[in-house]
């Protein structure tokens, strides 16, 4: 799931930031307001000023440049690698092994409701840290048995977190979300100086593509219709009209009657022309 923080406070440039490194105005904010939501199609709400100052300040050290203005000018100049880095600073990802649990129970349900040959094209629109994607596919392999035809894409508008993805690589104590079975099955225990560490097994990451998408990109790298999607905690930071043109996307690369899987707080009844509610906060494509 890839979420804004929830950290900030009202604030202006004479109010509560005196004493800070880079000088800061509201002028700065409304700027990367506009800068982020054209990039990206989220909607930062005015209550994000100490966040937005203390994720960018980094990255004005990193790249050298005394003020807000001065950063945001040279971003605005041209195409550089920095956009990236911009987008991966205004965006965190919080994220667990099999969250919204009930998703992954009508997941399985669908798979083992068809033939053990029929073919799955499944997208993965928030993969954040990898744990969502490899649910999805421990899931997958629990319903349809060894060597299935699956396939999944995993995706999304920050390059960190995907590459910490591929790597498969995550804390012991982080596993909660997963039972014992599970995870002696597609997990190898670190051993060494990697003790307290575990890894992915091959016959779960192989049926993973990784790929950056920008929801609201016109790129989308698609070839085949999805059976399914998962496009979970991502569209609460999209404003009305956005939502509804992803959504409409989204619907463009389903297959009739394919499920949407969204998050806990979202809701899309405005857009029944689309997508029928079949279930908590799940939907199959019209």
């Amino acid at each position: 799931m890839k979420k804004l923080s929830e950290t900030g406070v009202n604030v202006s440039s004479s109010v509560g930031m005196q004493g800070r490194e880079f000088a800061w105005t509201d002028g700065d904010f409304d700027r990367i307001q506009a800068m982020i939501y054209k990039r990206a199609g989220i909607s930062l709400h005015d209550g994000k000023h100490a966040m937005v100052y203390s994720r960018l300040s980094r990255r004005l050290r990193e790249t050298g440049h005394q003020s807000f203005h001065e950063y945001l000018g040279w971003l605005d100049a041209a195409e550089s690698p920095e956009w990236q880095e911009f987008v991966n600073a205004l965006t965190t990802n919080l994220t667990s092994f099999f969250r919204e649990h009930h998703h992954f129970e009508i997941f399985a349900g669908l798979l083992k409701s068809k033939a053990p040959s029929t073919p799955w094209h499944v997208w993965c629109s928030a993969a954040s840290t990898g744990e969502e994607p490899y649910s999805i596919v421990m899931t997958a392999l629990d319903a349809l048995g060894p060597n299935p035809k699956f396939s999944l894409l995993a995706s999304d508008i920050d390059s960190k977190v995907l590459a910490s993805a591929t790597q498969g690589v995550y804390r012991l104590d982080g596993m909660k979300g997963i039972d014992p079975i599970r995870l002696q099955r597609y997990f190898l225990r670190g051993k060494g100086g990697n003790d307290g560490m575990v890894r992915v097994k091959p016959e779960l990451s192989r049926h993973i593509e990784f790929s950056i998408v920008n929801l609201i990109g016109n790129n989308w790298p698609f070839k085949d219709p999805f059976d399914v999607v998962f496009c979970r905690n991502v569209m609460i930071y999209f404003d009305a009209e956005t939502q509804r043109k992803v959504l409409e996307r989204i619907f463009n690369v389903m297959k009739p009657g394919g499920l949407l899987f969204v998050g806990h707080a979202e809701n899309f009844s405005d857009s029944r022309d689309l997508f029928v509610l079949k279930g908590k906060t799940v939907y199959e494509r019209r």
